[in-house]
């Protein structure tokens, strides 16, 4: 497991971990959440060995082999196949020891580094990479173009699914939703549920976390706190102990105030004096229960518009693309009154072109989008900075929108996107992505749109400010149309779902349960296609087979009748193996809750010993299948 006790992490002179300890068992799926800037990458930075921890002490198993998503990716040649291939460290190492034994020219090294290749999944590696891509996104054409032709999005796709292939005992997960849309997202939470190592994943998706995790992890005022469940579970468990904290505070609180009054009646009465001055003693030992803080930080808004009408906008034989260059045709559609509608679709289906078009930003390619009259729209760009002005403060980029409002009225607006006191006077270039995606935010909700376009708002928000949003977007009484990849906020504010695909603006009759469903679909057929490829190859092998003389077949089938007893001895070996690790698995799934280390310490660790035994077992007997293995090819090769 990986252990923190008492560890002290700081960044610069910033105190991110003061003396914080948790826990972290084999198989447990943890996400780990808090606010901007509490040292959630910083923890994974330590993990890896980047960072120093100041004091305590941070244990990983030897050997643990550790997986996670590299940020920057060099303009490569090799194809993006190749690419996402050469992050199984293991079949790489493999291969590299496989290359010198060629050298060597010696075969008994051969045989068994082929056998190693096998278990290890060489085999089977092809088809798992063009799986892990196309789930992602990647067409079966783009597999075969290069690293380095692909855009920054795109290649951190890539590095995920490098990420992904390699069969690691822990992943680390850095905001892994990031450039992804919502189909790719809901093929990687089904990626993840069948992950058999452990997870550490920083995320600010509530329902992407939902789906995988079986803890979640806290930072909380400079600790860890570890909490039994998704992040569902999460938020119910943290309000009973806030609630169990209110109600233990009161109680020391009346009883403090009875031993002050009772001091402050006897203090002085000579009978009672040693009495009261023992009392003030005590009072003064005793530790009030600290509350944990829930209030968020933000109270955002939209105004309400100041009038509107029954048809927004009116999209007719609509073309929508770039220099004349359809990407979405022939769109009849019409925004309505009170309309909340949410699109679907893949990356570079659309969407965004649909939303520029509508506020303008781009023109049609063909048809026209007429607009009702008096319609004000408030359009949220995915970059942020298009829309700001990055040499102004917070303050004077509103005041710019409003140059005849108060400051004090401007500040007390922005006061609800965090942005109070000092900071309403930084400069938007120096903001990180979060700030600099409030204050856009901000100015949109500040010009009272009655038609509101929103491209992933929720990029770089953390979950405070994503619930905050959503609370305000439920309550606002204008028409929307919202790009996200955040299905909580989609669930809860689309009511209309519209089907960006090939180059098609449809109605989706459905909600995101059945658009799931439509996308699961699609993965499978993938993988038929692929299983259907494969044994097409196998026919066309087993064809040439065919073609063998009588004697032939007659030396073939004598041959398999001396190697049959080897054959059973490697399958008896073959079925302990199994039933070995099915017996690891079952004490993992024990010790994957970590209350029986509270409850039995002494059964949880001679548990741990039984396992540490059969993971020996389990070694020694996939060396002897690797010896009968090789007994087995030299005897088919004479």
């Amino acid at each position: 497991m990986i252990q923190l006790s008492s560890v002290t992490i700081m960044r610069g002179v910033n105190t991110l971990l003061d003396e914080a300890s948790c826990s972290i068992f084999p198989g447990q799926k943890v996400g780990i959440i808090g606010r901007n800037g509490c040292g959630k990458s910083t923890l994974f930075a330590t993990i890896k060995g980047e960072v120093q921890i100041e004091k305590g002490n941070l244990q990983i198993p030897k050997g643990f082999k550790i997986a996670s998503v590299a940020q920057q990716t060099p303009a490569l040649e090799i194809s993006a196949l190749d690419y996402v291939k050469e992050g199984d460290l293991d079949l790489v190492e493999l291969l590299k020891q496989k290359e010198r034994a060629y050298q060597e020219n010696n075969g008994e090294k051969i045989a068994l580094i082929e056998d190693k290749l096998g278990i290890a999944g060489y085999w089977t590696l092809d088809s798992r990479a063009k799986i892990l891509l196309h789930g992602l996104g990647f067409s079966d054409s783009e597999m075969s173009k290069k690293v380095k032709e692909f855009s920054g999005g795109w290649r951190m796709r890539l590095n995920l699914a490098k990420a992904l292939i390699y069969k690691s005992d822990v992943l680390l997960l850095d905001e892994p939703t990031n450039h992804l849309d919502l189909d790719t997202i809901i093929f990687l939470e089904n990626y993840l549920k069948n992950y058999e190592g452990t997870i550490l994943c920083v995320s600010h998706d509530r329902d992407f976390l939902d789906t995988f995790c079986s803890h979640m992890l806290h930072f909380e005022s400079l600790k860890l706190v570890m909490y039994t469940g998704n992040y569902s579970d999460y938020e119910r468990l943290r309000a009973q102990r806030i609630a169990n904290e209110k109600a233990s505070r009161k109680k020391e609180e009346a009883a403090l105030a009875h031993m002050q009054a009772f001091v402050d009646k006897f203090r002085y009465k000579a009978s009672k004096a040693k009495q009261a001055q023992s009392m003030l003693k005590a009072i003064e030992k005793v530790k009030l229960t600290a509350i944990t803080a829930e209030e968020s930080p933000y109270h955002i808004r939209f105004f309400e518009p100041e009038r509107t009408v029954d048809i927004l906008a009116d999209l007719k034989d609509l073309d929508c693309g770039y220099d004349n260059e359809s990407v979405l045709k022939n769109i009849n559609l019409m925004i309505t009154k009170g309309d909340r509608i949410g699109l679907l679709g893949k990356n570079g289906q659309g969407k965004s072109t649909l939303i520029k078009t509508l506020c303008s930003v781009i023109p049609p390619v063909k048809g026209c989008v007429t607009l009702g009259k008096d319609i004000k729209i408030g359009y949220f760009a995915q970059h942020e900075l298009d829309e700001l002005d990055e040499n102004l403060s917070a303050l004077d980029n509103l005041k710019k929108l409003d140059p005849k409002a108060l400051e004090k009225d401007l500040r007390s607006f922005l006061g609800g996107y965090s942005f109070s006191g000092d900071k309403a006077k930084a400069i938007v270039s120096t903001m990180s992505g979060g700030e600099q995606a409030r204050l856009a935010l901000a100015m949109v909700a500040y010009q009272k749109p009655n038609l509101l376009l929103l491209d992933e708002p929720t990029n770089h928000l953390d979950l405070d400010m994503r619930e905050a949003l959503t609370l305000a977007l439920t309550s606002y009484p204008g028409a929307l149309i919202l790009v996200s990849h955040d299905r909580h906020l989609l669930e809860a504010i689309a009511d209309k779902l519209w089907l960006i695909d090939e180059g098609r603006v449809s109605v989706f009759d459905g909600d995101l349960n059945d658009y799931q469903n439509y996308l699961n679909e699609k993965n499978r057929e993938y993988k038929e296609k692929l299983s259907e490829q494969k044994a097409i190859l196998q026919s066309s092998s087993a064809k040439e087979q065919s073609y063998k003389t009588k004697e032939q077949k007659k030396l073939e089938a004598q041959k398999r009748q001396a190697l049959r007893p080897l054959k059973l001895e490697i399958e008896k070996i073959e079925k302990q193996i199994e039933k070995t690790k099915l017996e690891i698995k079952e004490i993992d799934d024990l010790l994957l809750d970590g209350s029986l280390y509270q409850t039995d310490s002494k059964k949880a660790q001679q548990m741990s010993i039984d396992r540490a035994a059969l993971a020996n077992c389990v070694e020694e007997l996939e060396l002897l299948w690797l010896e009968k293995q090789e007994e087995l090819e030299t005897a088919m090769n004479s």
